[in-house]
């Protein structure tokens, strides 16, 4: 059976990796091909969503900051989020991959059970942690990833299944 830390850090750097590929095969066909990079970085897939950055922002926010939330046991929605730019937001990914990297295992699961509330607008949603990830954050931050894809695919890079995937824990 998974363990907390397994279906959670495991997973978020599995797609993380896949995010920061995605990112990195971007800038070299969208700077190849002359494509203004701020413009990318505000582009949105309909007028009512939220543009690129913001969905790169909130992969951060729902892995991370879901980690972070199972902790002091408050998870709020994203506010104050800096205007980064391309570069920033691969800083970004990086720099939340090798922090949820350096979690240990003992570290995570013994957040197992835990009360997490999700405050939104006075109201706040009661989870274990277990239902939090499994039933909120991963489904966020499976949607924005994949909206960041599209945004990309939408600006005609050449990505496939394989460059959101990341790399697959396969049995050696």
């Amino acid at each position: 059976m998974a363990s907390l830390y397994d279906f959670s850090v495991g997973s978020y750097v599995q797609l993380l990796g896949g995010v920061a590929g995605f990112l990195d095969k971007g800038l070299n066909h969208l700077t190849a091909n002359k494509v203004d990079l701020n413009e990318v970085v505000e582009t949105r897939l309909f007028p009512d969503m939220l543009p690129f950055r913001f969905q790169v922002q909130s992969v951060a926010h729902h892995s991370l900051g879901a980690i972070e939330a199972l902790k002091s046991g408050t998870f709020l929605p994203p506010s104050g989020m800096e205007p980064h730019d391309y570069a920033g937001l691969q800083k970004l990914v990086a720099d939340t991959t090798a922090t949820l990297q350096k979690m240990k295992p003992e570290e995570v699961n013994a957040l197992e059970g835990r009360d997490v509330f999700f405050e939104i607008r006075g109201n706040k949603l009661p989870f274990t942690a277990e239902g939090f990830i499994q039933s909120f954050s991963m489904q966020n931050f499976y949607f924005h990833a994949t909206t960041a894809y599209d945004i990309l695919r939408m600006k005609g890079v050449p990505l496939g299944k394989r460059d959101f995937m990341g790399r697959m824990k396969m049995k050696m």
